[in-house]
């Protein structure tokens, strides 16, 4: 896995993204720092941190954000987002209605 600065994992995401827009998924985790004292160098119990990973079963890549950047890094992180769902499939009402029928 690879700890990238907060930029160049934005950038590797927006690459994971195009990357698996015609087939494949990117999966994201978002762990608070204070589970994993362990494994996070330089850990600060007084900063508090969160470790983003990304992947798409082939290539791994995370992040560490501080508390101090987080506004920064949670206003590009939502803009990539935005701009990379457009690929979600439309849910389909019908299956829907037809499975609340089945439980009752």
């Amino acid at each position: 896995m690879v700890l990238l600065e907060s930029e160049q994992f934005l950038t590797e995401l927006t690459r994971l993204f195009q990357k698996c827009r015609l087939s494949g998924s990117v999966f994201i985790t978002l762990k608070n720092c204070k589970q994993l004292k362990g494994s996070v160098e330089g850990f600060d119990p007084s900063d508090n941190k969160c470790l983003l990973r990304a992947t798409d079963r082939k290539k791994k890549i995370s992040t560490v954000v501080s508390s101090k950047e987080v506004n920064k890094f949670q206003m590009a992180y939502s803009n990539l987002l935005r701009a990379n769902m457009d690929g979600l499939k439309k849910r389909d009402k019908k299956s829907k209605s037809k499975k609340n029928k089945a439980a009752q």
